[in-house]
């Protein structure tokens, strides 16, 4: 079988079994701690300009299958694991997880020693690294990562246009960041009438769509790239009733007068637990994200933190304390991942009816 080489930014050589498209790409090297769910980590837009490292042993005995997809066009630079299957063994498979890869132009490489990676990765932090042939120079390759920076992710996986997904209930205009399907799924199976816009929508063209609620989706990066976006979210907050996951959460918190910063090589899997501080709950999560707030940024807002990661301690939730708006960190949508979180989505939706029972005047306070 063909070799491949796994090249780091601080000079980490591994070498193993080439499969998947035969581009050479470069990324930010991650690792994620789910034991399922490979085809919606391969498929989820917040995966935009990474590498991914699987820490599972074995991945691809289910194949893939037309359902479970979060997005219709990966953008997603490489997968890394310890053993791929060739042979998947599922009722609804369509293709190995092989000729997907192939299809879509995908480098994988297997057969390295994942462990040792997801240690380096957990010691030194976030990698650049570039999945390439065996005929690549280490030291030309780690002098380009070294000069690689990677922005404008939201910019390439977003949605060009807006469109409708039209339901009979409430209007909730979705803001595509990177949007996973699971978050439309899940407005759908509650008759949302959805529309679906740009990233960079204005607040103005929004409010125009005369929304019931909004959403901010999740999506990759720095939430510091899309400034725009923090000057939308800021001028709706307090106009209509908000919810956001992820990249939105971050965005909201942004707008709000908080800060973000960047974890050491983040939180990507679907086994986090996430405490509840208003009620006691604990939430077994699905999570990926390589930003967290700044706790001390909370001080001299009007949010207040709603939700902690156990693991990290890290905040996972706000709620802004006079304007009807929430988000979380992680993903209540899961796609992979337990659907403990499911209920936030039902949180918005009475969010919206009590605005629309108390009138306006909730919406305007802030």
């Amino acid at each position: 079988m063909k070799k491949r080489q796994l090249i780091l930014e601080d000079g980490t050589v591994f070498i193993g079994k080439a499969f998947g498209g035969e581009t050479e790409k470069a990324g930010e090297v991650v690792f994620n701690t789910g034991m399922t769910g490979y085809q919606e980590i391969l498929s989820d837009p917040s995966y935009c300009s990474q590498i991914v490292t699987l820490t599972y042993p074995l991945i691809g005995n289910y194949g893939i299958n037309r359902d479970d997809f979060e997005t219709i066009n990966p953008s997603i630079h490489g997968l890394i694991v310890k053993e791929v299957c060739d042979h998947p063994s599922n009722f609804r498979s369509d293709l190995s997880l092989d000729a997907y890869l192939k299809e879509r132009d995908i480098p994988g490489l297997s057969g390295i020693d994942t462990r040792k990676l997801t240690r380096i990765l957990r010691q030194h932090g976030t990698l650049r690294g570039r999945l390439c042939g065996m005929d690549a120079d280490v030291n030309e390759v780690v002098n380009q990562l070294k000069d690689t920076a990677y922005t404008g992710q939201v910019k390439q996986v977003s949605t060009g246009h807006a469109y409708p997904s039209p339901g009979r209930g409430y209007r909730v205009v979705l803001i595509d960041y990177g949007m996973k399907h699971g978050i439309l799924r899940e407005l759908n199976l509650r008759n949302c009438d959805v529309v679906v816009v740009p990233y960079n929508t204005s607040a103005a063209e929004i409010l125009r769509l005369n929304p019931d609620g909004i959403m901010l989706s999740n999506g990759p990066g720095d939430p510091k790239d899309v400034p725009e976006a923090i000057e939308t979210v800021r001028e709706l907050i307090g106009k209509v009733p908000l919810f956001g996951i992820c990249l939105g959460h971050q965005l909201f918190a942004l707008a709000s007068g908080a800060d973000t910063e960047k974890l050491k090589f983040g939180h990507r899997g679907s086994n986090h637990p996430v405490k509840n501080l208003v009620t006691g709950r604990v939430d077994i999560t699905a999570q990926n994200h390589g930003y967290t707030v700044e706790p001390s940024s909370i001080a001299n807002t009007k949010l207040e933190v709603t939700h902690v990661a156990l693991n990290d301690g890290t905040i996972e939730g706000l709620r802004h304390k006079e304007a009807p708006a929430f988000t979380v960190q992680y993903h209540p949508e899961a796609s992979p991942g337990p659907e403990d979180a499911n209920h936030l989505f039902d949180q918005f939706l009475s969010m919206i009816e009590n605005c629309k029972k108390e009138g306006e005047a909730l919406c305007q306070n802030v």
